[in-house]
């Protein structure tokens, strides 16, 4: 067995930094997948939770708020007339492979606010913008009054939220579009569920949620894993050396050339025995 002097050197000193680092940054993938793995438990049991309650949505949905994590996807009623001027559309909604977007159009309510209700998908050719879909000719929401069932959502946030001046945007924000639109808006927004009286022609209603935990868990034992391989690797190679390293296999693969070498030999010198046996008995 040889000595650990190696360590030493400045090959193996890189090495073990490397190791270290990959396995400190796969420790801190898994742990960011298992946080990813708890919130999505938590946003399930919220979802779950709130399952069958029914509210008015001025409950939970106040002007300059926003819904409470608490009570997302609480399922809201509201009656009012919805605001077509202002409607704003929402780009790169993709359903299936199918570009798309999403159609939000304000209802005014009795008090003189507004909450946006995002009333469903339509398909477009493709998912940037109308592709030529004439904005006028979106289509209508039921006119006059009408009461609407949604489930209560939050704002996004960033500049995914910003509204173009063809009144479309990438993500729904009631300040951002209040602002854009000057609005006295509730804050969130609906995910419309049903409405009465019915559209003429309705939209694809927008998704409810999924209730797995995703591949969350999986994919924190496969980081957790990789650092653990990155270890037993390290620690391989470091074995390797003390008996011996490259000489060693070296000298193996020599030792087992000259063990076929020698076979060989044997071989051929049992042949020409053979050879010269059966000519010594032509002979004889």
């Amino acid at each position: 067995m040889g000595s650990f002097r190696f360590l030493l050197s400045r090959r193996w000193i890189l090495f073990g930094i490397t190791v270290v680092l990959l396995t400190y940054v796969a420790y801190l993938l898994g742990q960011w997948q298992f946080h990813r793995l708890d919130d999505r438990r938590e946003r399930n049991a919220i979802v779950e939770r709130n399952e069958g309650r029914t509210v008015d949505v001025g409950q939970i949905m106040s002007p300059g708020g926003d819904v409470d994590a608490e009570d997302e996807w609480t399922a809201v009623t509201a009656t009012g007339t919805y605001d077509v001027a202002n409607t704003v559309v929402v780009r790169y909604r993709t359903r299936d492979g199918q570009p798309g977007a999403d159609i939000v159009v304000p209802l005014r309510l009795d008090d003189g606010t507004s909450v946006l209700v995002d009333r469903g998908w339509m398909a477009t050719e493709n998912s940037g913008d109308l592709a030529g879909s004439d904005p006028d000719a979106l289509p209508d929401p039921p006119g006059g009054e009408v009461e609407i069932v949604g489930y209560a959502r939050s704002d996004a946030e960033g500049r995914s939220t910003e509204v173009t001046d063809t009144q479309s945007t990438r993500a729904i924000s009631s300040d951002a579009i209040g602002q854009a639109l000057d609005l006295d808006l509730l804050g969130g927004f609906v995910d419309l569920a049903e409405e009465t009286p019915a559209a003429a022609d309705p939209l694809v209603p927008p998704p409810l949620p999924e209730l797995d935990e995703g591949p969350h868990f999986f994919y924190g034992l496969q980081w957790w894993f990789f650092g653990a391989l990155a270890v037993f690797g390290f620690f391989y190679l470091m074995y390797d050396e003390v008996r011996g390293g490259p000489a060693r296999r070296d000298r193996l693969r020599a030792e087992k050339r000259a063990r076929v070498e020698a076979q060989e030999r044997q071989q051929a010198e049992i042949q020409a025995r053979i050879r010269a046996e059966r000519e010594a008995s032509r002979r004889g």
